[in-house]
């Protein structure tokens, strides 16, 4: 299967810290890798240089087979189809669940002054459409009885799938999670696991994720990506990694 990211000797320093060190990997199409290794590993790191809020020392980030880094701004990368969540929730707390859904598509008629003048009727066949969608979506994750309601007034695995939400309103190709179950409810994360295999599944999205808890990673996962002091170490099905010896001397030591 192709590969849809590629990562090539990646390299980024802070100071004296090198937290990412030649690093090369790949992400196949279609599928829903993890990526885990202990704190301080780089994995987080590695997110921001493939997205852009960071520029990477050395190497090369490939999405589709097209460098995006260095240089690209991270708005120039979410066009390109790459779509980013972080450990901490970043929605509009002083907006409804709905706004905040239809603040994501990017390049909307309605942001141009001139076209809200001369051509209202195709903004408003735009913003109904977009409308309609958010709420099919929030149908969807089960989160419509709170389409009104404040953003910031959600619970946290609440925040978590009006996230996935807010991915879904652009459909892009390749998804990064930081970490979507920190903080959940054990509850919550069954169905947060299933709603991205149906997301991938169905949308036929890419996900990338990084996330502590083994045992939600463990199922949701395939194949497994394992960093340690920001180098690539291994990878395999869940099966294989769990019982690698480098995996394990990596998180407890010998």
């Amino acid at each position: 299967m192709a590969s849809i990211l590629e990562i090539k000797n990646v390299s980024k320093n802070f100071g004296g810290i090198r937290a990412v060190r030649n690093c090369s990997l790949k992400i196949e199409r279609g599928k829903i890798s993890g990526l885990i290794g202990p704190n301080g590993a780089g994995k987080t790191t590695l997110f921001n240089l493939i997205t852009g809020f960071y520029e990477v020392d050395s190497g090369e980030v490939l999405f589709k087979g097209e460098k995006v880094q260095p240089g690209s701004q991270t708005h120039e990368i979410f066009l390109k189809g790459i779509y980013r969540s972080f450990q901490i929730t970043r929605e509009f707390h002083q907006i409804t669940v709905l706004e905040n859904l239809l603040a994501v598509p990017p390049e909307q008629d309605g942001e141009k002054i001139w076209m809200n003048w001369f051509r209202p009727d195709r903004v408003r066949k735009q913003e109904n459409r977009n409308i309609e969608k958010a709420l099919d979506i929030l149908k969807f994750l089960e989160l419509d009885k709170k389409d009104g309601d404040y953003a910031g007034n959600l619970a946290g695995g609440e925040r978590k799938l009006l996230e996935l939400g807010r991915m879904m309103m652009v459909e892009p190709e390749l998804v990064l999670l930081d970490e979507p179950e920190a903080g959940v409810p054990p509850a919550m994360q069954g169905k947060i696991n299933e709603y991205i295999k149906t997301i991938s599944r169905e949308k036929e999205i890419t996900f990338f994720i990084v996330e502590h808890d083994m045992n939600v990673i463990m199922k949701l996962c395939n194949p497994i990506i394992v960093m340690v002091d920001g180098a690539y170490l291994t990878e395999g099905a869940p099966e294989k990694v769990q019982h690698d010896e480098k995996v394990v001397d990596a998180y407890l030591g010998r």
